[in-house]
């Protein structure tokens, strides 16, 4: 009887152990998943941003815009309120209204913010093109070219070969910076020499820059739209060129109608050709993709050489040539860092959180989703004024709403890139618009009237939306 007894509670234990081991490997697993849960979504809960911090967040670029755009328009004169000036003021705001944080950690995010590394290379860019475009300007570089193209090309061709040549080159190097480094001096220089607007020929330049940033295959706002959506880079390619092109047409035209020019100015026949040399270099190195920062560098040498054997200029007016120009980049310099330390600042206090979940808020079917996706990296673009960092910033929530609403992720692609390169043109305080107006020595809004490709590239977005073309991606959400 004992031993009965002894092998039952032995039979016992055996069966509680048994059920307190699939217990803890059934039971324990989903209170884990449960609490893993809750605490993501209250993680999801305390990340997202009340209305009143939110529009607190953004009221900086508010009062930007309230200071310089309502100040010029009241006054009648864009170039009455220094931009400089603006952002001094947005970012004391911003300052002042960042909460939960003392003063010197204020002052720290913002300077963090300026200290940007990406920020810093562009300084180095504007330094650079500065000593450049007066090196090449004063030794007569860019009048030799100048005069060989006023001599190759009939003046009705001048405008949409300009514009094609941009096209080309930023096509080919993937990158607007880059061929507004290499381009700009040659507008402004054609301005000059044709009695033409210098804002008209660079803003030609501008955008025929941002026609290749969104169509090429190496852009990093390509690559960034593409792998954010999953898709082949041809696709989007292909999905751009129905929008890209008819408005790049619609933008020769109307350049061709508003263009105010004849020839004169230079004499080809004079000038001497090897002073040609160097900018073919700047050109060459720039279509073969040669670092930004190299190309410069090798202008500045090879200018330098041929002036040297073929000019009366010595080294020391060389010299101060190169430093007026750098120089002439200060005040650029100077928005340059004010703009990324403010927008530093409204990205910690969740301004571009706030502004996905409200413009993310409510939508109703393909043209809805297609018009958010459109709006909401626009708006992040104006706050980062960074084309490739705002497609990074709204990829993830564009892919989910696209798969929700059953958008091509194709035409998501080329929605990110597309109108993320419109307020890119567009903005006044966008690096490409700062270094054209840099080696110009205009404002950076004188530009606006003329940005044709810009005003064409939207218009062409809506149409696509409304209209839902191109068809091929209109079907539903394909498989890449």
């Amino acid at each position: 009887m004992e031993l009965l007894d002894n092998c039952l509670q032995k039979i016992v234990c055996k069966q509680a152990l048994r059920q307190n081991l699939l217990f803890f490997l059934f039971c324990v697993p989903l209170h884990l998943h449960y609490l893993c849960r809750v605490v993501m979504e209250e993680k999801e809960n305390k990340e997202r941003v009340a209305s009143r911090r939110g529009l607190l967040a953004i009221s900086p670029i508010a009062v930007f815009l309230l200071l310089y755009v309502a100040t010029s328009l009241v006054i009648g004169d864009f170039y009455g309120m220094p931009l400089s000036l603006a952002f001094i003021v947005a970012s004391i705001w911003a300052i002042v209204t960042t909460r939960g944080v003392s003063l010197s950690e204020r002052l720290t995010i913002f300077s963090r913010g300026a200290a940007d590394g990406d920020v810093m290379q562009m300084i180095w860019i504007f330094v650079l093109a500065g000593a450049f475009s007066a090196l090449a300007k004063g030794v007569g570089a860019i009048d030799a070219v100048v005069g060989v193209t006023l001599w190759l090309l009939p003046m009705e061709w001048l405008i949409p070969s300009l514009f094609t040549a941009v096209c080309f080159v930023s096509l080919s190097i993937g990158t607007s910076v880059g061929t507004v480094v290499a381009l700009t001096p040659l507008a402004v220089q054609l301005a000059n020499a044709t009695g033409g607007s210098v804002p008209f020929f660079v803003a030609v330049v501008l955008c025929g820059s941002f026609f290749g940033d969104n169509l090429s295959f190496i852009s990093d706002t390509t690559i960034a739209a593409t792998r954010s959506q999953r898709c082949k880079m041809r696709d989007k390619f292909r999905a751009n060129l129905f929008i890209a092109v008819p408005a790049a047409l619609i933008a020769v035209v109307a350049f061709s109608m508003a263009g105010d020019f004849h020839a004169g100015g230079i004499d080809a026949v004079s000038a001497n050709k090897w002073l040609v040399v160097p900018y073919l270099l700047v050109i060459a190195a720039a279509v073969l993709g040669v670092n930004v920062m190299a190309v410069l560098c090798l202008g500045i040498v090879s200018s330098i050489v041929i002036a040297l054997l073929c000019t009366d200029y010595g080294l020391m007016e060389m010299c101060t040539m190169m430093g007026g120009g750098i120089d002439g980049m200060g005040n650029l310099i100077i928005i340059t860092l004010l703009a990324s330390a403010l927008l530093a600042v409204i990205r910690y206090n969740g301004g571009i959180r706030y502004l996905i979940e409200v413009i993310t808020r409510r939508i109703s079917g393909v043209r809805g989703a297609q018009a958010c996706i459109s709006v909401l990296v626009a708006f992040v673009n104006v706050c980062t004024a960074n084309n490739t960092v705002a497609i990074i910033s709204v990829g993830e929530i564009a892919r989910r709403l696209g798969t929700q609403f059953g958008v091509d992720p194709r035409k998501v692609a080329s929605l990110l890139d597309t109108c993320s390169c419109i307020v890119q043109c567009v903005i006044p305080y966008g690096a490409q618009t700062l270094l054209a107006a840099g080696i110009a020595k205009v404002s950076p809004v004188a530009f606006f009237p003329y940005l044709y490709y810009a005003w064409a590239l939207a218009l062409m977005v809506i149409a696509s939306i409304v209209f839902r073309f191109p068809r091929h991606c209109s079907s539903g959400a394909a498989k890449a």
